[in-house]
């Protein structure tokens, strides 16, 4: 049996009582301002700063080894070829041996003065989680536009049918819980997207005993909005994921729904082709294919690997590379099914296999040739 630690003191533990994750991405003039702050609120407690840094192009991971060098309490951890919010906490997360672990954003937008109570009430009181919250009584959103306070309204009402509990916020992205919650739950958290504590409820055994602390959400000061077309999408996926489980991934998930949108696609260009300018139906069947491929690629490469984005001359070797391999799935896919409809005369069953091998095997092969990650240097 592992011995925890003594946590009546919060400063004569050998190691750190609490630790604050921050993912990052592009946020370099942050992470100073938000050290400073960090040093003010925590004094007193032993901390430790877990920075995990989606390889971003500004310095950030290079302006928190430069802090780290002055205050060893800071670390760094730089993900190379990946990018995700959720799977940046994890890692973070697990990088630990506190016994309490907080997530802030690095944008500023968080109240860190919290953090102090968010621990007092984990120490003191039976709670497994405690939540920054901006829809319980004291809590703003800020200067949210419509369309954003909108869009969270509805994620929010769709994440509390999800998780089954009276939870106001479960977009947040700014808590703190015991280590041993997450410990539970680690190998089926999803992973993705960009809403951990969705996931968090969503995936452990039993109903979490939270409390939810009001703050008022700031603006961001520096740098850009992580929040574009496919956070959305990712959190759709999770919802997806957590319905499903865990033996289909993500990703094929997502390459699976685009694919059947390709037919939607498909038909259409069919149709304009072959009924509105008259061509043959195997040129219409042709140029058909070929847009359906090419909207698929470009869908996929926009949300299915947003992490792994290709751009610039590699779209076009991507797009090459991922015609290719459709052109074989196609293949793959009919002669699957005329093989099963010749053996067993079901047609429904022969085409419904002879799709799931062409989708396997088209999710397989771009997603090593297509999206392939970047060697490490």
């Amino acid at each position: 049996m592992i011995q925890l630690p003594d946590l009546t003191s919060l400063t004569d533990c050998q190691t750190p009582i609490v630790a604050v994750v921050i993912p990052t991405f592009n946020e370099v003039e942050n992470v100073p301002v938000l050290v400073d702050r960090l040093q003010s609120v925590l004094r007193g407690i032993n901390w430790e700063l877990i920075f995990v840094d989606d390889d971003s192009p500004d310095g950030t991971a290079a302006r928190v080894r430069a802090i780290a060098c002055q205050d060893p309490r800071v670390r760094l951890i730089q993900r190379i070829g990946r990018r995700g919010l959720s799977s940046a906490c994890i890692e973070g997360m697990l990088a630990t041996s506190a016994p309490y672990i907080a997530v802030i954003d690095a944008d500023l937008q968080h109240d860190e003065s919290l953090l102090p109570t968010m621990l007092e009430k984990l120490r003191k009181e039976p709670l497994d989680i405690v939540i920054g919250s901006r829809y319980v009584a004291g809590g703003e959103v800020g200067d949210w536009d419509a369309q954003r306070a909108s869009m969270s309204r509805v994620a929010t009402r769709i994440g509390q049918h999800l998780i089954k509990a009276d939870l106001k916020d479960p977009m947040s992205g700014f808590f703190m819980l015991r280590a041993e919650v997450l410990q539970e739950c680690m190998r089926e958290l999803s992973g993705v997207g960009y809403k951990i504590l969705l996931d968090l409820f969503a995936t452990y055994p039993r109903p979490l005993r939270f409390l939810e602390l009001p703050y008022q959400f700031r603006a961001r000061q520096s740098g850009e909005s992580k929040l574009d077309e496919a956070v959305l999408w990712e959190y759709l996926l999770m919802l997806i994921q957590k319905w499903v489980g865990p033996m289909i991934p993500a990703r094929f998930i997502a390459f699976s729904l685009i694919g059947g949108s390709g037919v939607f696609v498909h038909m259409l260009v069919l149709w304009l082709s072959f009924k509105g300018l008259g061509t043959s139906f195997l040129v219409g069947q042709s140029a058909a294919a070929l847009v359906a491929m090419t909207t698929n690629f470009f869908l996929n490469n926009l949300f299915t690997y947003s992490d792994m984005r290709l751009r610039g001359w590699d779209m076009l070797r991507g797009w090459l590379s991922f015609v290719a391999a459709c052109s074989v799935g196609a293949l793959a896919n009919v002669g699957i099914a005329s093989w099963i409809f010749q053996t067993h005369s079901l047609w429904v069953l022969s085409a419904l296999a002879g799709i799931l091998v062409g989708a396997v095997w088209n999710y397989a092969v771009t997603a090593v040739y297509t999206w392939k990650r970047p060697k490490a240097a």
